[in-house]
């Protein structure tokens, strides 16, 4: 089976994770610091705060930013539900704005729609490793005074208008995940960028327990004291090893993820059956998802293509159920929402296998597949 996704770890990455393991400290320790300093480096943000996961990421950015009860934040329905949770867990409300159909992410004119006087942020959500356009969103904020928290789990190593993804140039703060299927994994993780030192000093408070050791006043070296309350995201030495390594790697990863790219685009450019990803001409795509969509006259059998490739090795997968879809969802005052585009979207869509350690092979026998099964279905 070839997955849609999968790390790549090398013997320079186990080198570095024993060298952690064999130090003195395997959390709480400087391999933290050097991790989000190579973080900072890369995107070019002034700060970084690597955590447990994204969605520990995407938790304290929104506490950072004050949302509580009775506060609306906008975001988009394709995505991970962990988007759209965080908003949850502040109190908060999700309000879900429609998709650009051309290039799946939110639509920045369909945020305006939903902005309200209870609006507090919003979380735009960098599909597939395509940015947001970003200059929009950003100028809706301002006009409204908005928080805007990019979601940029799929998008470590893209470009917007000549700046890397992580510059926080359009937004307050921007999220990473280094789950095993993103650009670069640190086992579970995540990270938040922000060149904001107030937002960046209420991070580091949230990530460990609301504590803090930096009490002048103190009645000793012993003393510590609880300032908020935080959680226990922490991330470990071990993990930022491997994430500095893979680090060093990621522009690498992102060559061979175009590489792909191109190989699909070219092989199925002309095909009569599905849409090929678009990228747009001021963004330089991270290509963390290759997704394909069916035409109107195939959506209906994109169950028996999915389960036919799968069948013969190819570890296709769909990204991703709605968020308003999920039960929880429509138990909870979602029920009788709809967004059309995005619900077009996904009745056909497939992701096709991308990630920096598929051989040539692999990409050949994902094009002849491909192209066998659909076919069959040609009308």
């Amino acid at each position: 089976m070839i997955p849609y996704g999968k790390q790549y770890i090398d013997e320079e990455d186990i080198k570095e994770v024993l060298g952690a393991l064999r130090s003195d400290w395997i959390t709480q320790g400087p391999r933290v610091k050097e991790f989000e300093d190579a973080l900072c480096a890369f995107t070019g943000a002034e700060y970084a705060v690597a955590v447990s996961s994204g969605t520990a990421a995407l938790h304290i950015a929104a506490l950072s930013a004050g949302i509580t009860k009775g506060d609306e934040v906008i975001t988009s329905p394709i995505t991970f539900a962990a988007s759209a949770n965080c908003i949850l867990y502040c109190g908060g409300k999700p309000i879900f704005a429609d998709i650009d159909s051309a290039v799946v992410n939110i639509d920045p004119e369909e945020i305006e729609k939903e902005t309200t006087p209870m609006t507090k942020a919003i979380i735009p959500v960098h599909f597939a490793g395509h940015p947001c356009d970003m200059k929009k969103i950003n100028a809706i904020a301002k006009k409204y005074g908005l928080i805007v928290i990019e979601d940029a789990a799929h998008a470590l190593g893209a470009e917007y208008k000549g700046s890397k993804i992580g510059s926080c140039k359009y937004s307050d703060m921007t999220i990473l995940s280094f789950h095993p299927v993103k650009h670069i994994t640190t086992g579970e993780g995540g990270a938040i960028l922000t060149n904001d030192k107030a937002l960046y000093d209420k991070l580091v408070l949230f990530r460990s327990h609301g504590i803090t050791k930096d009490c002048p006043d103190g009645d000793g070296a012993w003393y510590y004291e609880m300032r908020k309350l935080g959680y226990n995201y922490r991330i470990t030495d071990i993990q930022c090893a491997l994430g500095t390594s893979q680090l060093r790697k990621l522009d690498g990863f992102i060559r061979r993820r175009k590489e792909i790219a191109e190989v699909y685009d070219n092989a199925f450019g002309d095909n009569s059956v599905f849409d090929i990803p678009q990228e747009s001409k001021e963004v330089s795509s991270a290509w963390h998802l290759y997704v394909v969509r069916l035409r109107e006259e195939y959506v209906e059998l994109r169950k028996d293509i999915f389960d036919e490739l799968r069948k013969k090795g190819i570890g296709v997968q769909v990204h991703y159920v709605p968020v308003h879809y999920h039960p929880y969802y429509r138990e909870n005052g979602y029920k009788d929402v709809s967004f059309p585009k995005a619900e077009s979207y996904y009745a056909s869509a497939i992701s096709l296998p991308v990630y920096p350690a598929m051989s040539d092979d692999d990409v050949r026998d994902v094009v002849r597949i491909v192209k066998e099964v659909t076919n069959k279905h040609l009308r």
